[in-house]
């Protein structure tokens, strides 16, 4: 998707509809530098918000991620080639969530590290070497809690009973046993517990 061509049109509709970028702002209870970045291909209107604007512009919102009032003719081609591209937008984004929670993992685990060995090797106290350690553990601790966010929502996971793919809850994920990126939990759809797989496609019709 071109941003610029969607913030142009999105200027264009808003101009026609006679509003000003802080009129069109206080109906969708945002800023106007929101609206402003927009219009320049900063930044693209969020999903909760995207059917709002559209109606207040008048337009679809397959309109809009095309950056032009699409013809009949070529209403379903352009609409299949936007949800491609929202599709490997998600992929790519998931992607990098994943891989920051391998770094993350591993920048926590440095002073965790360096506390155990310290604490082994050097002869201090033992209520030093608990501080030491407890010093070691809390940036592991910390990024926990987002470590886990990014496993719920990177990507799905996948029930080995029914093939159901879906967006497991928060808890779900928090208390699930699992073996790398490879849960026990229950499948909201049939109701079993498996080990579900995390995967990055969505290709079940349907799925959430």
């Amino acid at each position: 998707m071109d941003q610029v061509k969607i913030g142009k049109f999105i200027a264009e509709r808003r101009k026609k509809s006679n509003l000003t970028q802080m009129q069109l702002a206080e109906k969708l209870n945002i800023t106007d530098r929101a609206v402003s970045k927009w219009e320049t291909g900063k930044s693209m209107p969020d999903t909760s918000i995207m059917l709002e604007l559209c109606d207040i512009l008048k337009i679809t919102v397959n309109d809009l991620l095309c950056g032009e009032v699409v013809t009949v003719d070529n209403y379903n081609r352009e609409l299949e080639n936007n949800l491609l591209e929202i599709i490997s937008q998600k992929e790519q984004a998931d992607k990098r969530l994943l891989i920051t929670e391998i770094v993350l993992g591993i920048i926590c685990l440095i002073p965790l590290t360096a506390a155990v060995v310290f604490a082994a090797v050097m002869p201090l106290e033992e209520w030093i070497k608990n501080i030491i350690l407890i010093a070691g553990i809390i940036p592991l601790l910390a990024a926990t809690p987002f470590a886990i966010k990014i496993e719920q929502n990177a990507g799905y996971y996948e029930c080995r009973k029914c093939g159901h793919i879906h967006i497991p809850q928060y808890s779900s994920v928090f208390l699930a046993m699992h073996i790398n990126r490879t849960r026990y939990m229950r499948c909201p759809k049939c109701g079993k517990m498996s080990w579900q797989k995390k995967v990055l496609h969505n290709e079940e019709s349907g799925s959430t």
